[in-house]
């Protein structure tokens, strides 16, 4: 079957010899200790394109992005704006250019309201020298994020928002600076497939009216439903540049990879499961979950799915003991569970959360400090810190984990999403858990990282582990779990098996749970 993606968007001005590039970087190079993180890379942008960029974690995106924004100066190599040499030293170089970004991770601050974030530096002034005109600011900001489908309101504090949310209001905060070039870091790894239309309707208005896009990401989906052209990254430099009607999906994923790679879904799946491992009877907490009842069995991974929104954060932070439990009953490993996090890791339970940098890592610390840190009553049972049994256990996850850092005492931040979520994964493994919870496990991360992960949790479930898997992106669900609960609005409103379980049916029961029924007669639970 033909998998080459449609022709450039009619709606979009097309490069030609017509149309001169908005926007040049011209052989860009960015040397750091260790690491020539780009080596001459060269890209053009045009007005009112869509230009995707690709690569893995470490190719050199993120890097190119930065120097484009004035946060990395390069050491070789120019910008051009218009044909006309510029010098972008700092961001407020950049937005003063007309260039602005979203980037990957949240730049809001969690305790100022949504107009103050959209608005921070730039808030609009009133008659009085010195004063906010705050009615004003509050008015755009509703306008811009009814525009995205955001309907919190502007006075609500950024960190009562969950992550879908939050990456609303950084389109929304990029979309206020009335930008000529707008740079999109993976802006829909956090949103559910309804708010991705409306970003995307965003985005072709904004190409109608001449904008140029740079469009970061690792789903090929919207790379060839949005993409005008394509330009794929490896190693720091440019592998190609080409039209979406020029390539497949598998070519792209062999640039970016320097081979071909498979997606790493499973082929076989659990016949016979054995004892229940987690068991959760009429869960209730403060954080919305309402009545909630699921086992989770030795061998098995048990999705958990629905919309953004549905609540399923919300309901493993409450089984890990991260929040308030008001009702309702757990049994871990078949005994009696009180949900609390020390308790949670004492008795060997797992959360790899939905943000790993906020929840999951110790950001400013070494590798091996965060590889240790869940297992530290494993390694030293009396109490006793040992360096040299700390590093040989780190340099032995790392190799097991396959975790690309030059050396144990690498600062976690500096490593690539991937290699991040490795860490994450890594300090479960040394704490010696057996039941895991993956809150969105690939969010963020490239193809060959995705596939080395979803081998580590077939791996951990051949061993005997549980799995119970949170993912907003469905073929992973379908292709990895071997049933699936769904929920909407805080309750768990379906259970699929194995061979009920399809995008289709998740979605029957995620938007229409008083059905009971999916399509091929997926049941749905009975809930108070």
């Amino acid at each position: 079957m033909d998998q080459r993606g449609p022709a450039l968007n009619a709606a979009a001005p097309l490069p030609g010899p017509l149309l001169a590039p908005l926007l040049e970087l011209c052989a860009v190079s960015k040397q750091f200790p260790g690491v020539k993180a780009l080596d001459k890379v060269s890209l053009e942008i045009y007005p009112g394109e869509v230009h995707m960029v690709l690569g893995q974690n470490g190719a050199g995106k993120s890097s190119l992005m930065k120097v484009l924004y004035g946060a990395y100066h390069a050491d070789e190599g120019e910008i051009r704006l218009r044909g006309e040499r510029v010098r972008i030293a700092s961001p407020s170089d950049a937005r003063r250019l007309g260039i602005a970004i979203i980037s990957q991770e949240f730049t809001l601050v969690p305790h100022l309201n949504l107009a103050q974030n959209i608005f921070l530096g730039r808030q609009p002034v009133g008659r009085f020298i010195g004063k906010i005109d705050h009615a004003t600011m509050h008015r755009r900001a509703r306008e811009l994020l009814d525009a995205l489908g955001l309907s919190e309101d502007t006075m609500t504090p950024a960190h009562k928002l969950g992550v879908a949310q939050q990456q609303l209001v950084e389109i929304a905060k990029a979309l206020s600076q009335n930008a000529r070039v707008l740079v999109m870091d993976e802006p829909s790894s956090a949103l559910s497939d309804h708010e991705v239309e409306k970003l995307f309707g965003v985005i072709r208005r904004l190409q109608s009216e001449g904008v140029a896009i740079i469009y970061i990401s690792h789903r090929m989906a919207e790379v060839f439903q949005l993409g005008d052209r394509i330009t794929v990254l490896r190693d720091g430099r440019r592998v190609a540049s080409l039209l979406p009607s020029e390539t497949t999906p598998q070519d792209l994923v062999k640039m970016m990879i320097g081979r071909s790679v498979d997606a790493g879904y499973r082929t076989r799946f659990c016949a016979e499961p054995g004892a229940a491992l987690l068991e959760v009877r009429g869960l209730c907490a403060a954080n919305g979950t309402k009545d909630v009842s699921l086992v989770v069995r030795a061998g098995e991974i048990v999705g958990l799915s629905g919309l953004v929104g549905s609540g399923r954060s919300e309901l493993v932070r409450a089984i890990f003991g991260a929040d308030t439990v008001t009702g309702g009953e757990l049994e871990l490993f078949g005994a009696a569970y009180r949900p609390e996090p020390a308790e949670a890791v004492r008795r060997g339970l797992a959360l790899v959360p939905e943000s790993r940098k906020q929840e999951g890592l110790l950001m400013i610390h070494g590798v091996a400090d965060n590889l240790i840190a869940a297992g530290l009553k494993i390694l030293f049972p009396r109490g006793w810190y040992r360096a040299g049994v700390a590093r040989r256990a780190a340099l032995a996850l790392i190799a097991r984990m396959k975790i690309a850092t030059p050396n144990p005492e690498r600062v976690v931040k500096t490593l690539s999403g991937g290699n991040q979520q490795k860490v994450v994964i890594g300090k479960w493994l040394c704490a010696q858990s057996r039941c895991f919870i993956f809150d969105e496990p690939t969010r963020g991360i490239d193809v060959g990282a995705k596939a080395e992960i979803f081998a580590l949790i077939e791996q951990l479930v051949d061993a005997g582990s549980a799995v119970l898997m949170i993912s907003s992106e469905l073929p992973e669900i379908v292709a990895l779990c071997d049933r699936s609960y769904v929920m909407r609005e805080g309750r768990i409103v379906g259970e699929l098996a194995r061979d009920e379980l399809s995008e289709a049916n998740i979605l029957h029961l995620a938007m229409h749970p008083e059905s009971g029924h999916g399509e091929h007669g997926g049941h749905a639970e009975h809930v108070h």
